[in-house]
């Protein structure tokens, strides 16, 4: 897969406010993607609970990394800028949590998004389970420093974003967005 230097991914802490900036972003009428795990638990809460990430979370990582692979096939419909709530690299990172092969076997080694991701640091004030998302803490850290470490190893820049009001990160989104 190649990489499209206007895909950009937004990764980091779970509930770090990535879900809150890209409705902001597609506010401005930029293009984006929604969150493949997210999809998923709605999917399958609604069908079979098969692929839920507390009842399988193999098989709900391989779904999300084959969403996240058809979302940026989808994508390229799309003009300018597309913003991706997580995608190949969160899902990827996932599986070799779970005892599969390094992140880099999963995706090879081109970049599929931007050279540039925006990083989503812990936020306790953000954080919060719901029934989508039934995870603590504690553990959404350990998934934060897994996903910095792999997305270093694949080559992206990480641009964290600081604890700051959404009108905030979208103009440092932006203007990140434009010196790339």
């Amino acid at each position: 897969m190649e990489m499209v230097s206007r895909f950009f991914l937004m990764t980091g802490f779970s509930c770090g406010g990535n879900s809150t900036l890209l409705e902001a972003l597609g506010q401005r009428g930029f293009a984006t993607v929604l969150e493949p795990g997210r999809r998923i638990v709605t999917e399958e809460i609604a069908g079979d609970d098969k692929a839920l990430p507390w009842v399988d979370l193999r098989v709900f990582a391989q779904r999300a990394l084959k969403m996240a692979r058809s979302d940026l096939e989808a994508a390229h419909r799309f003009e300018g800028n597309v913003f991706f709530d997580r995608g190949l690299v969160d899902a990827a990172v996932a599986l070799e949590h779970l005892g599969g092969p390094p992140v880099g076997e999963i995706l090879g080694e081109t970049h599929a998004y931007a050279e540039r991701v925006f990083v989503f640091p812990p936020w306790q004030k953000l954080f919060a389970e719901d029934a989508e998302r039934r995870h603590d803490f504690d553990a959404a850290v350990q998934e934060y420093h897994q996903i910095n470490h792999s997305s270093d190893s694949l080559g992206y820049i990480r641009h964290v974003l600081p604890q700051a009001s959404v009108s905030e990160r979208v103009e440092l989104v932006l203007t990140s967005c434009r010196a790339n």
